[in-house]
């Protein structure tokens, strides 16, 4: 990086530099274990030749202090080299779909939007909405996008992905019976243009003027805009501005994470040995957490965790379920031989 030619060209110094940036941790760690291991040697060496014992005994207490040292070192050193998601700074397109259960199931994923939007807000991070589709029977959602932006949001939203089931009586529910409902959430870290070439022959435009129910921010939109990407048939429809322009580049966006989540899916699948060895934080088919209103009840089945705050969590307290499942996951990764 102190080279004259790295000097002259700022990309490769900038590049050089994330590169050098999660090193200088590692290095630090490494240069504390040379320390304490060479202080060990002496101890253990003039412990050897030491004959009075009150001097044994400090050298030997010594010995065992470094010791404890350098394995609490170790510890710290696997937890460091455990990879990186390169993902965890990016800002995230969450997309929530109405499962099993009608309505009911609709006003459950309105329920998780909600819940979304308050842990957001409470962080400080932006919410901007990109798409929604409300439910025939009012107050509900078959399908909401919506984009977070903040430091680390796809970090800490990650592990939101999967199956959401509900378990309450429903206020249309006459006989007081507890009816089950679904609702399933996809976390898409953002891609920038340089992750995901889309070729403009690839694709097909679709413009709409965007009517009927959708709350109020849908319903202030007047045109809307669907983008077909022809090889994968993936679909994405924004109706979140009132510009054209702005709802293209918004799908565009939506369109770059689905191609890079589909790109990162597949790489998953390849290393389905090590992807076992991980909590589940990516399969939108796993039934990742259970919400008992009857017992104020949130059970979280990848971690065995229940909590009894369920009005706490729809409120945004999402921290507690997020915090166990991402220290599970590193527990998981640390119990893996380092590479």
């Amino acid at each position: 990086m102190a080279s004259p030619e790295v000097a002259r060209n700022p990309e490769r110094l900038q590049e050089l530099a994330r590169e050098r940036a999660p090193l200088e941790p590692l290095a630090a760690l490494a240069e504390e274990q040379a320390t304490l291991e060479r202080e060990l040697a002496d101890a253990q060496e003039l412990l050897a030749a030491e004959a009075d014992e009150e001097m044994q005994t400090m050298f030997r207490q010594e010995a065992e202090r470094l010791n404890e040292r350098l394995e609490a070192l170790a510890k710290r050193a696997k937890k460091a080299l455990i990879p990186k998601d390169p993902n965890d700074e990016r800002n995230v397109i969450i997309e929530i779909r109405a499962g099993a259960g009608g309505d009911e199931a609709a006003l459950w994923a309105a329920d998780l939007y909600r819940a979304y939007n308050r842990y957001a807000e409470e962080r400080g991070w932006r919410i901007d909405l990109i798409a929604a589709s409300e439910s025939s029977g009012g107050g509900g959602f078959k399908e909401i996008t919506f984009e977070v932006k903040g430091k680390r949001a796809f970090s800490r939203f990650k592990y939101e992905s999967g199956v959401h089931r509900v378990q309450r009586v429903p206020k249309t529910e006459a006989q007081g019976r507890v009816h089950t409902s679904t609702a399933t959430v996809a976390v898409l870290p953002e891609a920038e243009e340089v992750d995901v070439k889309i070729n403009e022959a690839d694709i097909r435009v679709d413009r709409f003027h965007s009517g009927g129910a959708g709350g109020q921010h849908v319903n202030k939109v007047e045109t809307g805009i669907r983008i077909t990407h022809l090889p994968t048939n993936i679909a994405v429809t924004c109706t979140g501005e009132r510009s054209q322009l702005k709802n293209r580049l918004k799908a565009m966006g939506v369109l770059r994470a689905r191609l890079y989540d589909r790109e990162l899916q597949r790489q998953r699948a390849e290393r389905a040995e090590s992807r076992r060895a991980q909590v589940g934080t990516g399969d939108r088919a796993e039934k990742i957490r259970t919400y008992n209103y009857a017992e104020n009840r949130v059970s979280d089945h990848r971690i065995g965790l229940t909590v009894h705050n369920l009005p706490a969590v729809l409120d945004g307290a999402l921290d507690p379920l997020i915090d166990a499942v991402a220290t599970a996951d590193e527990a998981k990764q640390m119990e893996q031989p380092v590479a």
